[in-house]
């Protein structure tokens, strides 16, 4: 906690206490307490009052108050993220606007292939109410169970299709924004193709609550594949994934809506750690990948495509070994196994993360270079390698030694942190590809990003923003 916090002033809270009702204006430190923490435990934040809307109207009111009051706000969907972004500060100052109370699928256009839902719609129950409508939502997250539409979209988030459908931004047709002013941006068109002007909406979409309070937007929805298939493989090396990459791309083309890259580190702490998960392959291997094929014809289709990539992969020995699941539940499994990954890495200690992305062709190149560059901080350091290869997009997490001191590896953030960035950068990479940047990485973006860049990102800040309340200290 920080000494200098102090809480807001009574009567300024229960005005905003008035637009929600009391029973939506929480107050007490215990109701307050989940909403002032994320998920890693990186970032503990103080606040006086959190207030969870029911309808745009009531946001709007909020943020005309909020901006008279000069009262800072940080809007808050599931709080599921990663870098600190949804998570208020210290001082005590900063009013938390919850947006699950705004959970309604408003409609769902099966001609028109779109849904329109409210920002806190919960990730999963809009893939079950598209599935049931036998269409697809293709966003798909390890955190899709409680992760909410808002800040899908604020975050930009990618996941496990983005190779076939794209990140959330290339989902979003249109999008219902409250302004810091209350105003309110209505732009929930079902376009395909728009080109009157400048595309707003995606100054919203990746904005991470920077510039506007996202409450609706409109999404595409996809004819569901009649066929779908999983496989995983076993790889003698990076550049050989690479390889199965090219080869599967240049013969499934658009059928390839999955290419997931896992080291064997990340693969044995999830043998070790993951509950309930089952090895998929008998061998041990330097590198696996699970891969998904999906045909618009017929499951026919997808089985005869996955088989004749896989064999010609063995046959030219791109692949050393690989199993296609046999079955719904065996499928289900793979993607399970690759779903509980990440937090297999918990139990081993402490971690310093990154979310970086290269060019898809740069990737082996990137894995041989950031490895030097992570031994010349701490040679005893454990590389977690693993990530959307279809996409560029790694996870690069470094463990401490096995029997290392938590505090002491992560003392080294600072330093491990740029060894690998300035690998990424080397590349023309990103050093953030899906995560966001939050509080994590704000620093490190006005420091490294092209000053012009900065420049305009300040100026859209202030065009939009000029009271400046609205998620300070986040992005930019």
């Amino acid at each position: 906690m920080n000494d200098t916090a102090r809480p807001l002033d009574p009567a300024l809270i229960q005005r905003f206490a008035t637009i929600v009702g009391d029973r939506y204006a929480l107050r007490a430190p215990e109701d307050i307490a989940p909403y002032l923490t994320e998920r890693r435990g990186l970032w503990h934040g103080r606040s006086s009052l959190v207030l969870r809307p029911g309808s745009v109207d009531e946001v709007s009111r909020i943020m005309r108050l909020a901006t008279e009051t000069r009262t800072p706000v940080v809007p808050q969907s599931g709080n599921t993220g990663l870098v600190g972004g949804q998570v208020p500060d210290a001082s005590g100052q900063q009013v938390v606007l919850s947006l699950s109370r705004l959970n309604r699928i408003r409609e769902i256009d099966t001609q028109s292939n779109t849904v329109t839902a409210e920002a806190g719609v919960i990730l999963q129950s809009l893939q079950e109410a598209a599935d049931a409508a036998d269409r697809l939502f293709p966003l798909s997250l390890g955190a899709q169970g409680s992760c909410q539409i808002g800040g899908n979209l604020s975050s930009n988030a990618g996941g496990t299709n983005v190779l076939a459908y794209g990140n959330t931004r290339e989902l979003c047709l249109g999008v219902e924004v409250v302004l810091p002013t209350g105003e309110v941006f209505d732009d929930l068109r079902k376009l395909k193709k728009d080109n009157t002007g400048y595309d707003l909406k995606n100054l919203f979409v990746g904005a991470e609550g920077t510039l506007g309070v996202i409450t609706a937007a409109v999404l595409k929805l996809f004819p569901k594949p009649k066929g779908r298939e999983v496989a995983f493989v076993g790889l003698p090396s990076a550049e050989a994934a690479l390889a199965l990459f090219g080869m599967t791309s240049g013969r499934a083309g658009s059928a390839l809506t999955a290419f997931e890259l896992i080291g064997k580190r990340p693969y044995d702490f999830t043998l070790l750690h993951g509950v309930g998960v089952v090895r998929p392959l008998e061998g041990d291997w330097p590198w696996y990948v699970l891969m998904e094929i999906s045909s618009g014809r017929s499951a026919e289709d997808a089985r005869a495509l996955i088989e004749d990539i896989l064999s010609a992969a063995i046959e030219t020995e791109l692949a050393g070994d690989a199993v296609i699941a046999s079955s719904l539940a065996q499928s289900a499994a793979f993607w399970s196994f690759r779903e509980v990954l990440p937090e297999s890495q918990k139990p081993e200690g402490a971690s310093i993360k990154h979310d970086i992305s290269v060019p898809v062709s740069s990737i082996p190149a990137f894995i041989e270079r950031a490895e030097k560059a992570v031994a010349s901080v701490n040679p005893d350091a454990r590389i977690v390698c693993f990530g959307h290869m279809g996409d560029g997009n790694l996870h690069y997490n470094i463990s401490r030694p096995a029997d290392g001191d938590d505090q002491a590896f992560l003392d080294l953030y600072h330093a491990m942190n740029k060894a690998v960035h300035d690998v990424v950068r080397a590349l023309d990479g990103s050093i953030s590809a899906e995560h966001g940047i939050g509080q994590l990485k704000r620093d490190e973006l006005i420091a490294t990003a092209p000053p012009m860049a900065v420049d305009l990102m300040r100026r859209v800040k202030a065009a939009f923003d000029p009271a400046g309340i609205m998620n300070p200290g986040k992005v930019i």
